[in-house]
């Protein structure tokens, strides 16, 4: 072999590799059919890529049911409120569930329909394991207050069944929350309730305590006893302005008739004594005879004599029976009326009634006087304890009305069951599905499609590369430097 024929040997295998990369990299022309083989292998290799994953997936995937429920929270709050007779007004309010900024019902809710508690509850009740009842997907509508969950299930029936299971397992367990906080609310406000008993307990013990020692009923008690002690002191004052005015009238009496009020009793009593008077009678007879005897004889005449016997034996006799009477002596005898008759017998009279008065008026003044000391003397001493009685009363009272009023505020919040938990309620019970929601043919069947379409443009454009590039090129060196 020559040189040349060697050297062209050696450039032809050379010539052929650049040009094959050359190829692979430009392309060939476009009116080159004979790339139409390589193209059609790959199309077809490329489309039993795309179409034989997702043709299995259709071929073997199991079907699946998909039930939604949706579920609304009212966004009203609720008032509740009593009257309690003779202690006051109890009252509850629940506020709005989305009356709070810092807080979100819905993000509870939908925590809560997550919860592990709740899916083994439902997973329990339909008998299967948690896995398989799996977890619900669960959505939020903005700017409302609903919530949107959906379960999958191999049947629509299932799947139905699964939602129906949730929404039993989450309203049990509300419920169970909502009895939960009511009984830690009962548990707490019990203590306070027994401090407010065994403090109504203790003042009602010491009222009655102080009842006992005292024996002060109630303060209305002392309040009558003062208002009895004002009557009394009245009627003393009224008495004593009686007993002078009666007194005063029969001080004139005494000064007008000259005689005191004894005196003229004594007058009256002895005056109409008939003895007495018989007596009078025959003194006055026998001074009257020992007048005659004087005017006709002398002094020493026995008939004087015997006249002026008689006559001092007569005087002798009244006044032994005055003195019988009245229990005075001869001298003081004299202090006596002389003359109780007529007018002025009526007027002694009158001194002595009036002076029987004002002794009855003065016993009954002394009488009122004592009973008015007593009363005061009693008031005074029960002073203390009447108000210390009114304390009592008062803090019975005030420990009465806080015991009962937390009492009815435990029983008031028994129905603001609602408080931390807010009213929900079911919009859209689950759903039956009429058509599995997986695997979704027309899904598969248009990416497929996709896939098949963007191939088709891969090799278009694969096919003619090469007047692409060249194009660029032309461009790019024909452009103004």
């Amino acid at each position: 072999m020559s040189v040349a024929t060697q050297s062209i040997a050696e450039v032809k295998p050379t010539h052929r590799a650049k040009g094959w990369i050359r190829r692979a990299i430009m392309g060939g022309r476009i009116t080159d059919l004979g790339r139409l083989p390589r193209y059609f292998a790959f199309a077809l290799l490329s489309g039993v890529a795309i179409w034989g994953p997702i043709t299995g997936y259709l071929k073997t995937a199991p079907l699946t049911f998909k039930s939604s429920t949706s579920l609304i929270l009212p966004g009203s709050g609720a008032s509740a409120s009593m009257n309690l007779n003779g202690i006051g007004q109890a009252s509850s309010f629940a506020n709005s569930a989305f009356s709070s900024n810092s807080v979100s019902p819905t993000e509870t809710y939908k925590r809560l329909l997550n919860a592990d508690r709740i899916l083994d509850a439902a997973a329990k009740s339909l008998d299967i394991t948690r896995a398989e009842l799996g977890r619900p997907r669960v959505n939020l509508v903005d700017q409302t207050s609903l919530i949107h969950f959906e379960l999958t299930g191999r049947s629509p029936e299932e799947a139905q069944q699964r939602g129906d299971a949730i929404l039993t397992a989450f309203f049990d367990e509300l419920n169970a929350l909502r009895a939960d906080e009511q009984k830690t609310r009962e548990d707490s406000s019990f203590l306070a309730i027994n401090d407010y008993r065994n403090s109504v307990a203790t003042t009602r013990a010491d009222i009655e305590q102080l009842q006992a020692e005292t024996g002060l009923i109630s303060v209305a008690q002392y309040d009558t006893l003062l208002a009895q002690q004002s009557v009394l002191e009245a009627e003393v004052r009224g008495q004593q302005a009686k007993v002078d005015e009666i007194e005063h009238a029969v001080s004139t009496l005494e000064t007008s008739l000259g005689i005191n009020a004894l005196n003229a009793a004594l007058t009256l009593k002895l005056f109409a004594d008939e003895g007495y008077g018989n007596l009078l009678t025959q003194a006055a007879t026998q001074t009257t005879a020992l007048a005659e005897a004087g005017a006709q004889y002398g002094a020493q005449h026995p008939k004087v004599q015997e006249a002026r016997r008689t006559q001092i034996q007569a005087e002798q006799a009244a006044i032994s029976r005055a003195t019988e009477l009245t229990g005075m002596d001869a001298a003081q005898l004299t202090t006596l009326d002389v003359a109780p008759n007529g007018q002025r017998a009526a007027l002694l009279t009158e001194l002595v009634e009036m002076h029987a008065k004002s002794s009855g008026a003065a016993q009954q003044l002394d009488t009122l006087v004592r009973q008015a000391q007593v009363q005061a003397e009693r008031l005074r001493e029960m002073a203390p304890a009447a108000a210390q009685l009114q304390d009592l009363q008062r803090d019975f009272s005030v420990a009465e009305a806080v015991f009962a009023s937390a009492i009815a505020r435990t029983q008031s919040t028994k129905t603001d069951v609602y408080a931390s938990y807010p009213l929900v309620q079911v919009l859209e019970n689950p759903s039956l599905a009429e058509r599995p929601s997986s695997p979704n043919r027309k899904l598969a069947i248009a990416a497929g499609g996709a896939a098949t379409f963007m191939m088709f443009i891969g090799l278009l454009l694969g096919w003619s590369r090469s007047k692409i590039i060249t194009t660029l090129i032309r461009k790019t060196t024909s452009a103004p430097k």
